[in-house]
Parts: C-alpha cells; structure tokens; sequence
C-alpha cells in the first residue's frame, strides 16, 4: 500500500491576494489571525489552503505558517477535550498562540443538549436533555459546575504548553451592566485561572460615565477588554473604543460593518460576519492598535469576518499596514 504523501506546507495560498504581509503576521508585540482555522466557507472557498493540504492536522500547520494567532470557534458550541487540545499543540510552533471562546453556556448563551456529552446530557433528566436549546439557568446547578470543570481541564495541554493566549467570554446582548451583570463576571474570574478576555454586545456597558466605571472594574479584576469593530447604529451595536484594561494583554475583533443583518433574527453567521474590510477601514485602526500595544504586553487581533477568504485577507492586510 502506498504511503500517503506529505502535505507541502511551504505553498503559497492560491489566491495571490493572500502572499502578502509578513509571515507570521507579527508586527512588535502585536498578532493578527482569524476566528477560526476551519471555517467552511473558507475551504470551500479554495483561495487559502493549496489543493494537497486537506487534513485537519495539516490546515492547522499550514495556518501557523502564516499567522501566530488563532481563536477556537468550536468551543462555544460544544465542550473541547484534553486530547483534542493536546492534538492542537503538537501541530503549531511553540509560540503560537491560542483564543478560546467559552462555551455557550458559560456566558448566558443557550446551548444544545444533544452537543453535550452523554452522561451530562443524561444528568439534566429527560424532558431538558430533548429540548432543542437550554440555557445555563435553567440546567440543574451541579450540570453547570461540571461544564464549567470539563472546559477548564480541556485547556490544561494549551496552558502547559505555553499557547493559551485567553479565554473569550462573549457575553450576549441581553447581558446589560447591572449589579447581576458585574457579580457574574465576577464569578467567572473565579471560577478561570486562565487570562480572560470579555467582550460585551449590549452597549450599556460603555454608556456615558459607565464607559470609565467598566474599565476600572476590569481593570481591578484583571479582565482584559476586548475592543470590537462592528456595525453601528442597532441595540446590539458597541462602539469601537480601544481600550487596555490589563497589563498582560489587549484584544481586538473585527465582526465585518453588515449593518443589515448584525440584530436581526434568524440571520446565519456567514451573512451576519460576511464582509470584507476596505484599506481605508482597516487603516482608521492602525493608531488604535499602536496604542493597545504601547499599553499592553501583547496585543491579540482576530479577524471574525469569516466568509470565503474575506478573514484571512484582511489579516494580511492589516499586518502590512501595521508594518508601514
């Protein structure tokens, strides 16, 4: 039998728009990468990866090739596992770097019953565990605190290794700044050990005075805020404010400008992210991120407009002109 042969890792992305900016894209202390190695559209896309690399193992090499940085999707949706993170750090350099959101229910997002492992899903009892959707409140409290458990064992190969940038706690728009609100994220800084990082979708959080009083209790909890660019002008919409609550480090998300389907319902995420930032748009955050990065020991930029190639480009793009 034939031996397979080996993916060829030093390729140039098909699409020539792509052999662009530095490789890794590094400038300083500041990483650029993408929400995602996998993303569907952009292997169907065919513009990033050659046609010879097509195993996950090898996406994965090649992606490290040309970006330090990557934020793991999958765990919103379902729990990662030790082996899985561990099959993650034996496929990257040593200094590459790992995001990793938390899981849906770990921010007051629903979850799906059916994605959790069996026993767990057993624990919840059979009417809950065939519901389509279920929300952390209203799972029993000992099912919570095993998730929670389960999702910080996961990450131990990433932390041991030295490749755990930060968890992403991305919190819904209808998580508003309250004294509940702020108790939560409390909690959750106790409950991680790891770096966190949060990012809110109700602009309350950043109304006015409150703006300052966030920041500060961030600050004061070793949170580390995570800047967004996203589209303006609907009650789910953040302004762009680039601010550095840790020392350790600095986070910034691009979500695309589709004004038309950021807060309406029932949009898929490849309509909602599916933008691609102009040189213009990208330049307006270039004294932005310079800033986050004379404040902050290391600067984390993830582009989350994942359609076809649009987030691999402008992390490309950005990276070079963060370079001139």
């Amino acid at each position: 039998m034939a031996t397979p042969r080996a993916a060829r890792l030093d390729l140039e992305p098909p699409l020539a728009a792509l052999r662009v900016g530095p490789m890794p894209a590094r400038v300083g202390n500041v990483r650029l990468g993408t929400a995602s190695w996998t993303e569907r559209t952009l292997l169907e896309s065919g513009e990033f990866y050659p046609p010879s690399v097509k195993s996950p193992a090898d996406r994965l090499r090649y992606y490290a090739r040309h970006f330090p940085l990557v934020e793991v999707d999958a765990s919103f949706y379902a729990l990662p596992t030790e082996r899985m993170a561990g099959a993650w750090v034996e496929r990257v350099p040593r200094d590459f770097v790992f995001g990793v959101k938390a899981f849906a229910a770990m921010t007051q997002h629903p979850f799906v019953p059916a994605r959790l492992p069996a026993d767990l899903r057993g624990a919840l009892g059979p009417e809950r565990g065939r519901r389509p959707r279920l929300y952390a409140r209203d799972a029993p409290a000992e099912v919570v605190d095993e998730i929670w458990r389960r999702f910080t064992s996961a990450l131990t190969p990433l932390h041991e290794a030295g490749c755990l940038g930060y968890v992403l706690l991305q919190f819904p728009k209808w998580f508003p700044r309250s004294r509940t609100s702020v108790a939560y994220l409390e909690r959750c800084r106790e409950r991680l050990t790891y770096p966190l990082a949060v990012e809110f979708r109700d602009p309350s959080w950043l109304d006015g005075e409150r703006a300052a009083r966030t920041f500060d209790f961030l600050r004061a909890h070793a949170l580390a805020y995570v800047a967004v660019d996203e589209p303006q002008g609907t009650a789910a919409s953040v302004p762009p404010v680039a601010a550095a609550t840790s020392d350790d480090l600095a986070v910034v998300r691009f979500h695309g400008r589709n004004v038309a389907a950021w807060d309406r319902r029932g949009v898929g995420t490849v309509e909602k992210f599916g933008y691609r930032y102009t040189l213009d748009e990208l330049l307006e955050w270039r004294p932005r991120i310079g800033a986050l990065a004379q404040r902050a020991r290391a600067v984390h930029v993830l582009m989350n407009n994942c359609r076809g190639s649009y987030a691999v480009q402008n992390a490309k793009e950005l990276a070079t002109i963060l370079l001139a």
